[in-house]
């Protein structure tokens, strides 16, 4: 599976009624960090079925990013059953990530 989008409009029916567990990515076009993670994001969206990714573009879905309180990025947020259960501000390597992941 690829990374989806994730806009207002399709939150709740991507992320918040998910079966899955949902790692969002907030980020931003202009941000260095962020470049460095998103390609290890799509290779785990990629590589792992139960595990849905989605990308969300702080300065396109401010509202969004407001709702979590994104005060730096990239902020990974991994979501279960609706609800953010963990979280990491800053670009990290898949071997972290994936331990962001597990235990979920």
């Amino acid at each position: 599976m690829n990374a989806v989008t994730i806009t207002k409009s399709n939150y709740e029916a991507e992320v918040a009624q998910s079966d899955k567990t949902v790692l969002l990515d907030f980020w931003a076009s202009w941000c260095g960090p962020c470049r460095e993670v998103a390609p290890i994001l799509d290779e785990i969206a990629r590589e792992n079925d139960g595990i849905k990714v989605g990308k969300i573009n702080v300065d396109e879905e401010s509202e969004l990013a407001s709702t979590f309180e994104v005060m730096s990025i990239p902020l990974l947020v991994v979501v279960k059953n609706g609800k953010p259960v963990k979280q990491h501000a800053g670009s990290l390597p898949k071997a972290k990530i994936m331990e962001l992941l597990a235990d979920v």
